[in-house]
């Protein structure tokens, strides 16, 4: 058998490490952080367990780069849904939304990812990381910024500030409220985005009643390109 090219070696290993990450967040939102091992999440993704050290220094890392993949690929499908946005505001709307939304969804997986910023090992780099940051910062960009520089980072604090007030063990603030200062701060009409309750007109959900409806809508909403 011929050995296997240096590309297919690149997508196993890519592979490998996804399904650790995808493994993570799923343990740590059945289990918690501290009934989840290591070996726990080695075997959930059917790897073995030398691959978790390979790929991360340890637990607390491979746990900042999984909720910064779900946030990734959370923000990323928030941005590109049915019907496709190119209006600077509504992009700003859903991606505040969609970190809203994953405080509240996700409410154990994201305070353990909180907590784990705020001690000493800090805030982890990794390609996750890099990939958010960029879907956020080119957000900005889109919703007019002339200081990229300093409304980018603006924006991440405010989005991680209110995360932390949904999730405050004991006085948690309520989600609509923290939404409802941050689009008054962006000057975003509140039906931008996916508003709490009822689905109101102009609203980011796919209504798809027919096929003709949605050709309908993919000609007033061109897929932009990237």
């Amino acid at each position: 058998m011929s050995p296997r090219s240096a590309s297919v070696n690149e997508e196993l290993r890519r592979r490998s490490r996804e399904r650790l990450l995808q493994a993570t967040v799923e343990l740590v939102s059945e289990r918690g952080y501290e009934a989840t091992t290591l070996g726990d999440i080695a075997d959930r993704a059917g790897s073995a367990r030398g691959l978790v050290s390979y790929y991360f220094p340890g637990k607390r890392q491979l746990l900042q780069s999984a909720v910064h993949r779900l946030m990734h690929r959370t923000l990323e499908a928030a941005l590109e849904r049915e019907p496709r946005a190119t209006d600077g505001g509504e992009l700003l709307a859903r991606a505040i939304d969609a970190i809203l939304g994953l405080a509240r969804d996700q409410p154990v997986l994201m305070r353990t990812h909180m907590a784990g910023i705020l001690q000493a090992d800090g805030f982890v780099r990794c390609p996750e990381q890099q990939h958010l940051a960029e879907l956020l910062r080119d957000t900005v960009v889109r919703n007019g910024s002339l200081n990229v520089d300093t409304d980018y980072p603006l924006l991440r604090a405010l989005l991680m500030g209110a995360v932390f007030a949904v999730l405050l063990p004991g006085a948690p603030m309520p989600a609509g409220a923290l939404r409802s200062e941050l689009f008054q701060r962006y000057g975003l009409a509140w039906e931008l985005g996916v508003p709490p309750g009822d689905e109101p007109p102009g609203g980011t959900h796919a209504r798809v009643d027919d096929q003709s409806a949605q050709e309908t809508r993919s000609s007033q909403w061109p897929v932009q390109s990237k």
